[in-house]
C-alpha cells in the first residue's frame, strides 16, 4: 500500500515510518522543509515538501505521492509549553487541525486516496462523569478558556475526518522519543527539578500511550475497514497521585511537593490546574476489538522503566 504520512517527523511519525516500511508499505513523508528528507530516507521512505496551509502546494505534493492512504499527524506543538499562553502557543496546531485537515482531505480525495486516518487526543473528555471514558462519552462541554480554541480545533478535525469516511485515533498522553516525557522532555526535566507538584492531591486520571504503540495502532488501522473514533491508550489509567511519584522515583528525583488548587490556579491558570486535577482516563476496549490491536506497553509503569533504563544504558 502507498501511504502518505503527514507529520512524518513528529513523535508518532518517527516511530510509524520505519514500522510501515518494515512491513512492506511504500511510505512518503510530508514535511514543511526539505531538511527533514534525510531522516525519512534513512527510515526507508521518500519525501515531499509542502505546507499543509497552502492548498495548491499540498495538492501538488499529494498528487506526486499518489497514496492509497493518508495518515494525518500534523501538529506544531512547542517543546516548552506554558498553560497560561496555550491559545497563542497552539495557534498553528489549531490551524493545522482545521485548515490543514480540510486541505489534506481535499488533496487526498483528488489524488484518489481511499483511506484517511487522523490523530486526535484521548484526554479531552468531559470530566463530569463516572469511570473511564469510551468513544461515546462527550468531549469537554465547558473547558477552561485556555483550552477552548484547541478543543474546538479537535472537534473540527474529528468532524471533517468522519465526514470523509475516515478514522480518528484518539491517543493518550504520549511518551517515548521526542515527547514531553522523553528523558530531555519538559515534563521529565520539571520532575527532576522538583517543579511538578501534586495539585489538589493529584486527582486527574491520565491514560498514557507509548509512541511505538501509537504507531502500531496506525499500522493496524491501515489494514482494517474501520471508521469513526477509537481510543488508543494503554490498559493502566492512573491518577497523577500515582504516576507522578512513581516517575519521580524512577528518575531518582525528589518526591513531588503538594500544592493547593487555589495556589496552582494563581500560578498556571485554569487549564494548567484542570490538567492536573480534572482529566478523565480513557478505555481502549473498542480499539482492541475492532483493530485486533494490543499495546506492547500495557502499562506506563513498564513503559517508562524501559525508556529510562534504555536512556541510562545509552548514556554510559
Amino acid at each position: 500500500m502507498r501511504v502518505l504520512v503527514a507529520g512524518a517527523t513528529g513523535v508518532i511519525g518517527r516511530a510509524l515510518v520505519p514500522l510501515l516500511t518494515s512491513v512492506g508499505h511504500e511510505v512518503t513523508g510530508l514535511s514543511r522543509s526539505a531538511d527533514r528528507a534525510a531522516a525519512l530516507a534513512r527510515a526507508g521512505a521518500t519525501s515531499v515538501v509542502a505546507d499543509a496551509l497552502d492548498p495548491g502546494a499540498l495538492d501538488r505534493a499529494v498528487r506526486e505521492a499518489a497514496p492509497d492512504a493518508v495518515v494525518h499527524l500534523l501538529t506544531a506543538i512547542p517543546a516548552e509549553l506554558n498553560p497560561r499562553t496555550m491559545p497563542r502557543q497552539f495557534a498553528l496546531t489549531d490551524r493545522l487541525r482545521t485548515e490543514g485537515t480540510r486541505n489534506l482531505i481535499a488533496a487526498a480525495r483528488a489524488a484518489g486516496a481511499s483511506r484517511i486516518i487522523a490523530q486526535s487526543v484521548a484526554f479531552a473528555y468531559d470530566p463530569d462523569g463516572e469511570g473511564l471514558a469510551n468513544e461515546d462519552t462527550p468531549l469537554w462541554h465547558n473547558p477552561p478558556k485556555q483550552f477552548r480554541h484547541a478543543l474546538a480545533a479537535v472537534r473540527e478535525l474529528e468532524a471533517r475526518t468522519g465526514d470523509a469516511g475516515g478514522l480518528v485515533l484518539r491517543f493518550g498522553h504520549l511518551y517515548g522519543p521526542g515527547s514531553a516525557f522523553d528523558t530531555d522532555g519538559q515534563f521529565v526535566r520539571q520532575i527532576e527539578a522538583g517543579r511538578m507538584p501534586l495539585v489538589g492531591g493529584g486527582p486527574a486520571t491520565f491514560s498514557f500511550t507509548h509512541s511505538q504503540d501509537a504507531a502500531s495502532a496506525v499500522a493496524a488501522a491501515l489494514d482494517k475497514d474501520v471508521t469513526g473514533v477509537l481510543n488508543i491508550v494503554d490498559g493502566d489509567p492512573a491518577r497523577v497521585s500515582v504516576w507522578l511519584p512513581e516517575l519521580a522515583r524512577l528518575l531518582g528525583a525528589p518526591a513531588p511537593k503538594r500544592l493547593p488548587t487555589f495556589l496552582a490556579r494563581l500560578a498556571v491558570g485554569g487549564w494548567g490546574t484542570a490538567y492536573l486535577t480534572r482529566l478523565r482516563g480513557a478505555d481502549n476496549a473498542r480499539a482492541r476489538l475492532s483493530l485486533d490491536w494490543r499495546p506492547r506497553h500495557t502499562s506506563w509503569r513498564t513503559g517508562f522503566e524501559v525508556e529510562l533504563n534504555g536512556a541510562r544504558a545509552a548514556a554510559k
